[in-house]
């Protein structure tokens, strides 16, 4: 390693190119500076390699297979569906995942962003090293926006190997599990426990809380817990793990329930019960930037730390770890910089679950609106009533708006069903825009899409519903 190195000078750096640094990366250079991005891993971040993306693709490849297998409905018969798992994994990998990652780095090309292999420790305010297996190198920077996004927890007893995994494991499996154990029933082990499902697997989901997605309301859940039960996956709530026990051929998963003790043989137990913040051992302290509860970094309504010039974003700041609020908050940053007057102001994060069927919320809900002291009321139509889910023979779900009473203006809103990873952009952008009922029931929508569901809904809402 070298030591007593001389600082090459840069201008604005950031540390890990996830969906919150390379958009910051992006959007600072658009803004005229120049810009480096420290990566230790892979460019695109977790997102890109080992989360959203790929997991969405698994998903995508369990659909299709239910569907040759599953098609009676429409008068389509087949016979002998197969899975060959080695050419999804190989399709997820090089037809999804390096095609986007590749993108950002043609990207990083055309704005003139140069990249450094390795691991950054900020030395002051100032500067920072970039550490690689053999060597070092410091720089000094003007501006520096920390972007290092978050990884899995480990649980004691549930030390990650070769058969306790993590949700990046759960991706890269090179076989689907005959038996899988999901610890943890959050938004990301529900939606790998439905893709494994799909794709063949018995799934079982051990969670330590009354209920799998805490952060839905409880009538779409049920809808998930249904669709769980038809392919057969056992969902445990009330479990608490308590270790594993490891051979070459499978794991033994103990748990408690009741206040009795239980086991599960399976090929593999995957642990998502959580993530938390790349913020340790980076040199934080060094630089005197100053920290909030469990490792996350306290900023300003523009991401700046309580030192100038230096930003965080993403999932190492309070709010929801989501990597649609990483980009968003990515733009305001490398935009502050720029001197422009903007600041993090949002009245809606969209949030999605790739269940089966999807879920979405964005807003308010009924008991948050009725909490902040707003007259509020929810008003659900339901996707049975609808021509498009019809013809799609994929009816489960609704959409419900959140209104204030007084006048009609939209607070919330929450999709179940298909489609709803897509109809949620609508009533975030009707939400952030302050629209009312009647705005979304006088907006013309085609005919026959699933996009009538929400007009309905407003019409619903103001009291003259046509399909219900």
């Amino acid at each position: 390693m070298v030591v007593g190195d001389f600082a090459i000078e840069l201008e604005t750096v950031v540390i890990g190119s996830g969906p919150g640094g390379y958009v910051a990366a992006i959007r600072a250079a658009e803004m005229g500076q120049k810009v480096t991005v420290i990566e230790r891993e892979n460019i695109g971040g977790i997102c890109l390699n080992v989360g959203c993306i790929p997991s969405k693709a698994l998903i995508s490849a369990g659909h299709r297979l239910q569907e040759a297998k599953n098609s009676e409905v429409f008068g389509v018969s087949t016979t002998g569906a197969t899975l060959d798992f080695a050419k999804t994994q190989d399709w997820k990998q090089h037809q999804v995942v390096e095609k986007l990652t590749g993108g950002i780095s043609i990207l990083f090309k055309k704005h003139k962003i140069d990249v450094l292999d390795g691991s950054a420790f900020l030395v002051d305010e100032h500067s920072l090293r970039v550490i690689k297996e053999e060597s070092a190198q410091t720089y000094s920077f003007k501006n520096l926006i920390i972007a290092t996004g978050s990884r899995p927890i480990e649980i004691k007893g549930f030390k990650f190997n070769k058969r306790v995994i993590d949700s990046t494991g759960g991706l890269n499996l090179t076989e689907v599990p005959k038996e899988l154990v999901v610890i943890g029933g959050g938004y990301i082990g529900s939606e790998l426990a439905g893709a494994y499902a799909n794709l063949g697997a018995h799934v079982t989901i051990l969670e330590g809380t009354d209920s799998i997605l805490p952060n839905f309301e409880k009538d779409m859940v049920q809808l998930v817990t249904k669709n769980f039960k038809t392919k057969g996956v056992d969902v445990i709530t009330g479990a608490m793990a308590k270790e594993s026990i490891e051979t070459d051929q499978n794991v033994t998963v103990k748990y408690e329930v009741g206040g009795k003790e239980e086991q599960l043989v399976a090929d593999y137990v995957m642990v998502t019960v959580g993530r938390r913040p790349n913020t340790d051992d980076m040199g934080l302290e060094q630089a005197g930037i100053k920290m909030a509860d469990r490792g996350l970094i306290e900023v300003d309504q523009q991401g700046q730390t309580n030192i100038k010039g230096i930003y965080a974003i993403g999932d190492i700041v309070a709010g929801a770890a989501l990597a649609h609020k990483a980009s968003y908050e990515a733009k305001i940053a490398a935009e502050a910089i720029a001197g422009k007057k903007v600041i993090v102001d949002y009245k809606a994060m969209p949030a999605v679950c790739y269940t089966d069927p999807e879920l979405a919320t964005t807003g308010l809900t009924v008991a948050e609106a009725k909490e902040k002291g707003y007259n509020a009321k929810g008003f659900k139509f339901p996707f049975a009533a609808n021509g498009r889910a019809l013809s799609l023979a994929d009816t489960e779900g609704f959409v419900r708006l959140v209104t204030n009473v007084d006048d009609n203006t939209l607070l919330g809103a929450q999709v179940a069903g298909v489609g709803a990873s897509d109809l949620i952009s609508e009533l975030t952008l009707a939400i952030e825009s302050g629209m009312n009922a009647e705005d979304l029931a006088l907006t013309i929508h085609p005919h026959p899409t699933l996009s009538e569901a929400i007009m309905d809904d407003a019409e619903l809402a103001l009291g003259l519903p046509i399909h219900i």
